[in-house]
């Protein structure tokens, strides 16, 4: 069976959450860039919200002006499941730029 690569984006992230992905079967994450497009240094957290639990990937990561940060590598993945939910947010207002690469509906 052919696997359904996919991505999710957004671009000047700040201060509130904004939400990458909403799963609507089994999904694999296998790549998340988060970019600083500032010129100073920023912290971002991402984090998975699981009914009302929210479980953080990286929370206040520091990420230097005009730099980027690699939350997988190594071939590692996360599984999220139907209505898990991607987040990511920053402590600057318009600071991060974030790509998410994905697998869905990973067959089982």
């Amino acid at each position: 069976m052919a696997q359904d690569f996919e991505r999710d984006k957004a671009n000047g992230v700040g201060t509130s959450a904004a939400t990458l992905r909403t799963a609507n079967s089994d999904d694999a994450i296998v790549g998340i860039m988060v970019a600083n497009v500032t010129s100073s240094q920023i912290t971002v957290e991402v984090y998975i919200t699981v009914g009302s639990d929210d479980i953080h990937l990286v929370k206040d990561a520091p990420i230097p002006a005009g730099s980027s940060l690699q939350l997988l590598d190594g071939g590692a993945k996360i599984v999220m499941q139907s209505g898990d939910a991607l987040k990511v947010k920053s402590n600057t207002a318009s600071s991060a730029d974030v790509w998410v690469s994905a697998v869905d509906a990973i067959s089982t």
